[in-house]
């Protein structure tokens, strides 16, 4: 079993000592609060793992062996989105360092703090074309937030403090240390530098919105008849969970969130009108084709979101406010732009709104989620029950009704459109790769959430094609005990491709099918250790769902569902949000 008791490192050092570089790697992570590390060996990075060995044997830290460097990085992901903490991943140069690739780009796209640490050649031999040489520095500058090329041993802890500061604060991110095999190895005078002591020249995210837009965004407030609150993944990340409930409750504004934001509105609270987008609800997609204000926070106007961009909420007025910059303005103008981070801007919004005593007239709004709950009743979201299979929305309603305060993570595809859906979910409770859509992360991520939330249930919510690109992570689930349930929606397709080739591609399926080759799921696991269960039956549901739960040690639960079964509503490409296909013919 992990262990979930690891001190901190020893009292800080007062004066210089004669340690290396790796030395120095492996201590600046331990001030930094680092527990577990997600990892795999090779040549260039063994003077760091051989530093890693001993404090491993004092007890500092932990170091979980993935199977796949790619694991590795979706574990720091998960472990970051279930903590807010950053997550770390080592991988040894060349295709050690590549693999993590994926799992960086990931993180980049949803904005989750990670320091990735690589090997490299020694100094002497970079740019040689040497064995595993890879300028891993170059080809992650697209998908970090920083990088860098140790380049001197002395250099070490203070790059680390850099590392985790720029990783953390401001809009977070991903951060690449490369390290030469030399720089680990070699002996100098070493200094701890501790947390919160580091300061980089030029860097100072803005925290603090301009109280003119903040004013001018409560006057909005208090005149809109029609508002409409829409809330993303920057909300999660700066836990801004209370002041969205207050804000909404004070002026009964009714909320959508996106994939990201899942979580960071308590979707049981009559004001909450779920997942907006592609694939939410009916009603999130009518509300905000029709309202007066958007008041959108922390949320980027993704294309998966907004639909036809030009169509999206075309007839209200816009309050955007996010960390970073570059995100305000960028996809569409607001009206009032608030460049701050959102937990602190939501707090002295609700603060002015409050000195104004102006009282507020929650009345205003009772018309509009009136007609929002209209449509919430006329276009509901359905679980379909089969008089011959198992519908996928049934086993994830199932589910999510015996373990309704579980962390839950997805691969993606049908599977994660339809635990949008159905789960209601906590903040960070919902963990899933939202703007790459990267197949194969489910697994390691709820591998990563389980060694930071021991105590807590977590389940990955996996399709039978995604589950197939990172199954071998079974193998680390097995050897640290990790007690991971993941469940198979296994419908035998690629499923959102076959249903995108249905609908769009004259049902023309090419290299969408995925039984011819499907292993056993419930043999794979037992392969590994692992319990494994399949059922194909209603009659089978409830009781395999509470075996599963109840099983102490992880479970591979292979789910038959229906074949065909198609994921609504949908938004279809280049059509707006009040377009929507699979809706009953209400006319």
């Amino acid at each position: 079993m992990v262990s979930t008791s690891i001190p901190q490192t020893n009292s800080p050092i007062s004066s210089p000592e004669r340690h290396t570089g790796g030395f120095a790697l492996i201590d600046s992570l331990c001030r930094h609060g680092v527990k577990h590390i997600f990892g795999y060996p090779g040549g260039a990075i063994l003077p760091i793992y051989d530093e890693l060995y001993l404090a491993e044997a004092r007890g500092e830290i932990q170091h979980i062996l993935v199977r796949h460097e790619q694991g590795a990085s979706h574990a720091a992901d998960g472990y970051a989105r279930a903590t807010g903490k950053v997550g770390v991943c080592f991988a040894t140069s060349g295709p050690g360092a590549t693999n993590l690739v994926t799992g960086i780009a990931t993180a980049h796209m949803d904005s989750i703090p990670m320091v990735a640490i690589t090997g490299q050649v020694a100094r002497a031999a970079i740019g040689t074309d040497a064995f595993q040489e890879t300028d891993i520095f170059g080809i992650t500058l697209p998908i970090v937030k920083n990088s860098y090329v140790v380049r001197q041993a002395k250099d070490m802890a203070r790059i680390v403090a850099e590392a985790f500061h720029i990783a953390s604060t401001g809009r977070p991110g991903p951060v690449l240390i490369d390290v030469p095999k030399d720089v680990g190895l070699e002996e100098f005078d070493y200094i701890p530098v501790e947390p919160g002591t580091i300061h980089i020249a030029g860097y100072k995210p803005t925290l603090k919105g301009n109280p003119r837009q903040i004013n001018a965004a409560v006057e909005l407030l208090e005149m809109a008849t029609k508002p409409l609150l829409y809330v993303g993944g920057g909300a999660i990340s700066a836990d801004a969970h209370a002041q969205i409930q207050e804000l909404a409750e004070r002026f009964n504004l009714p909320v959508t969130t996106t994939l990201m934001g899942l979580g960071a509105f308590d979707e049981h609270n009559p004001l909450s009108v779920g997942m907006l987008g592609m694939h939410g609800t009916a009603y999130a997609n009518f509300a905000v084709s029709e309202c007066d204000l958007l008041i959108a926070v922390g949320a980027r106007f993704d294309d998966r979101v907004t639909g036809k961009l030009d169509e999206f909420a075309s007839t209200a007025k816009v309050i955007h406010i996010d960390i970073d910059p570059a995100e305000v303005g960028k996809n569409r103008s607001p009206e009032v732009p608030i460049v701050g981070d959102v937990r602190w801007v939501l707090e002295k919004m609700i603060a002015r709104s409050k000195e104004l005593n102006v009282p507020v007239d929650n009345t205003k709004t009772k018309p509009w989620l009136e007609k929002i709950d209209q449509w919430r009743a006329d276009y509901p979201l359905v679980v379909p029950y089969p008089e011959d299979s198992l519908s996928p929305q049934e086993v994830i309603t199932e589910v999510g009704n015996q373990a309704p305060h579980a962390y839950y993570t997805t691969d993606v595809g049908q599977h994660q459109m339809w635990a949008a859906q159905f789960l209601k979910n906590g903040p960070r409770r919902w963990i899933s790769s939202a703007g790459l859509g990267t197949m194969g992360y489910g697994l390691p991520a709820a591998m990563g959430v389980k060694v930071a939330v021991p105590e807590e249930e977590v389940i990955c919510i996996s399709g039978d094609a995604s589950f197939q690109m990172n199954p071998q992570e079974l193998g680390t689930l097995a050897q640290f005990g990790i007690n991971v349930k993941t469940i198979i929606i296994n419908n035998g397709w690629q499923g959102m491709v076959r249903q995108w080739q249905e609908t769009f591609f004259g049902e023309r399926y090419s290299s969408s099918n995925m039984e011819v080759g499907m292993p056993d799921f419930e043999l794979l696991a037992k392969a590994y250790g692992i319990k494994g269960m399949t059922i194909s039956n209603r009659s089978e549901l409830k009781d395999a769902i509470a075996e599963m739960l109840a099983y102490d040690g992880p479970v591979l639960l292979d789910a038959r569902v229906k074949k065909d079964e198609n994921c609504y509503p949908m938004i279809a490409p280049g059509k707006s949000n009040a377009q929507m296909l699979g809706l009953p013919d209400k006319t």
